[in-house]
């Protein structure tokens, strides 16, 4: 009964210990290029960071974030599509690989923070293709692998929204309804009844005429 007891005890400490490791498991924020950001200097064609040796030094899992400190004057694009990463334009990329994120500015030079969880695992793809890909050609680029780690969070843990289905446009405005062709008369080819009882109706009116006469 004591082994028991002890056995069950030791189990609960064991699941305890469990649930208390996943609490504490937690998620990283990378900043990319660190202290430096996501920049280009466009009069000398240089990047404000080594991307690739920034993140060759770092451990990226599900559920992380990368962190673009940056300006509107660069883009950032996320691709699991080496062709497209090597070419560093998205002219020929596909809606399923590859994607644009931005901070939410349209003006040019604004200060601008995007930020990109990482929900599947394996090797992807960042650059910018600002300049037709010049940016991008003078190292605004790097790879990374995403490993496991604890999986993602519930909140990254969500099926994708369907795809967008514009509604049906209504007639425009003075047009004519649409017009409803048959391709058979509308009793079956018989002829109505009621014209029908019309024509006798007529008939038994002239000869009641007649006998009055």
């Amino acid at each position: 009964m004591a082994a028991i007891k002890a056995t069950t005890a030791l189990s609960l400490i064991v699941v305890a210990l469990l649930i208390n490791a996943a609490a504490a498991a937690t998620y990283t924020n990378h900043t990319v290029g660190g202290d430096a950001g996501w920049f280009f200097n466009s009069a000398t064609n240089q990047t404000s960071a080594d991307y690739n040796a920034w993140a060759a030094n770092r451990t990226f899992s599900l559920g992380d974030y990368l962190i673009f400190n940056t300006n509107t004057n660069q883009t950032v694009i996320q691709t699991y599509n080496k062709t497209t990463y090597d070419s560093c334009i998205t002219d020929d990329s596909l809606d399923t690989d590859t994607f644009q994120y931005d901070g939410g500015s349209n003006h040019f030079g604004d200060a601008d923070i995007v930020s990109v969880p990482l929900t599947l695992e394996g090797t992807q793809y960042y650059f910018s293709d600002a300049d037709d890909g010049e940016q991008c050609q003078h190292g605004m680029a790097f790879q990374i692998n995403v490993t496991h780690g604890v999986g993602l969070p519930p909140s990254l843990n969500q099926p994708p929204p369907p795809p967008y289905a514009p509604p049906p446009g209504a007639a425009d405005e003075g047009q004519s309804p649409p017009i409803t062709v048959a391709t058979s008369s509308p009793n079956g080819g018989k002829r109505n009844s009621g014209a029908s009882l019309g024509w006798l109706g007529l008939v038994v009116f002239l000869v009641s005429l007649s006998f009055l006469h």
